[in-house]
Parts: C-alpha cells; structure tokens; sequence
C-alpha cells in the first residue's frame, strides 16, 4: 500500500475555506494525485481540507470519506514557552527544540522538550496513535512492537488530506521521529504530499517508509508560485 498524506491548500482560517490561491493549489494536486490513480480518499472534517480534496475527487470520480480523528491539533499545540504568551509549538524558534541537548532527548523523552513540555500535545499524539493504528488495521496493518502485521495484503493507493501540525504529529509516530525534531527540521507546505510504502513483505510484517516528504513539484508543473506558506521564494 502506498499511503498519500497531503496538507490542504493556502487557507483562510477564519472561515476554514481556501484562498483563491489555494484552490488553484487544490486543481493542481487533484491532477497529481488523480495522475497517480489513488483508490481511496479520506479527508478531515475541516473545511479547508476538504476542499483541497474535492479536485482529485471530480477528476477520479471518488467521493472522499470523512476520518474525524484527521482534524488539526487545536488547543493542545498551545505553549507559553518561552516568554509565556500563549502559542502554537509551531511559532516557537526552531532552536529551543534543539539546543542544550534536546536534540538528544530520543523518542521516548522527547515530550521533555521545553515547548513542548508546557503544552498539552502529549494527548493529541496519543489521541492521534489510537485513532491512526486503527484507521492503518482497518486498511489490512496492524501495529505490533513497533512493526505492522499485515492482515492483508493492500496493493491500493491511497490518500488522505489533512494539516500540518496533524501530519507532522502521526509522521513522529510512524517513523519513530522524536517529535521535537519533527518541529524542528521539517516543515510542511501547502498542498505538500508525503508518501509512505507499507510493502507487503513476505514474511507477513512490514512497517512504513517514507518515498518523499511534502513534495510540491505539481505547483511547478502547474507554473503556480513556489512560496512556501506565503512566506520564502523556493
């Protein structure tokens, strides 16, 4: 199984829509990942990502299914550190993750993190573990010790669009990243794509690998502009 995780389009937050901007990035990775000849698309309740979804959708003739445990980390990212106004983990300077051995935390202590200590993502990242080892058994992979038992054998693309902070969360726990060096080095643009292998192995086990992270080669093939979240020229 191939497994697409897309963030949605340049969005309006205020009203969870896209910008126009963003439905221009929405028709050019619908062509992307209809090229791709997806199986299945699954969607977060949230309104920006279901209109990201809906071009892929009309160019394969899918309807996409609603997974409610894709919608975006809310309260639970917010963190006072470091100079006690609240914030999402997202805001906070990529250094603090990193500095003074916190690059060093591993895994398990990761959450030990200033940022990421004051805030409350260690439920959002449980909440998300839960609901995506089940979304991942119903797919035919069950998660055991750290591997995947496969169930059955899933030889089917599929994509799921959904956000940022969400995606960069489930991708800590799939690729046992600590997730403080996921905010730390990897940022996710708009209408990214990430793909993960689950290889139907023969001896019955496999486990995900990630092909590519946030690619966004359909806004170049699209002549759409390259900025990333509005904010660098790629």
């Amino acid at each position: 199984m191939l497994l697409y995780i897309v963030r949605h389009g340049d969005p309006d937050y205020v009203t969870d829509t896209l910008t126009e901007r963003g439905k221009l990035q929405a028709e050019a990775v619908g062509r992307r990942i209809a090229d791709s000849k997806i199986d299945r698309i699954y969607s977060s309740p949230m309104g920006r990502a279901r209109q990201t979804a809906e071009p892929a959708c009309r160019l394969l003739g899918l309807e996409y299914q609603i997974e409610e445990w894709t919608h975006e980390i809310q309260d639970e990212r917010l963190t006072p550190f470091p100079d006690g106004v609240r914030k999402s983990v997202s805001l906070v300077q990529n250094t603090y993750y990193r500095e003074n051995g916190n690059m060093d935390l591993g895994y398990e202590r990761a959450l030990e993190c200033p940022g990421f200590r004051q805030s409350n993502m260690k439920s959002a990242l449980r909440y998300i573990e839960q609901n995506g080892n089940d979304f991942l058994e119903r797919l035919g992979y069950k998660e055991e010790n750290g591997v995947y038992r496969i169930l059955k054998k899933n030889e089917e693309k599929v994509a799921l669009f959904c956000h940022a902070a969400f995606s960069r969360a489930w991708l800590s726990i799939l690729l046992h990243i600590p997730v403080n060096m996921m905010w730390a080095s990897f940022a996710y643009t708009h209408t990214g794509v990430t793909i993960l292998e689950f290889k139907n192995n023969d001896n019955g086990i496999t486990a995900p690998k990630c092909l590519c992270f946030s690619d966004m080669s359909h806004l170049y093939a699209a002549k759409l502009d390259m900025v990333y979240d509005n904010m660098i020229e790629l």
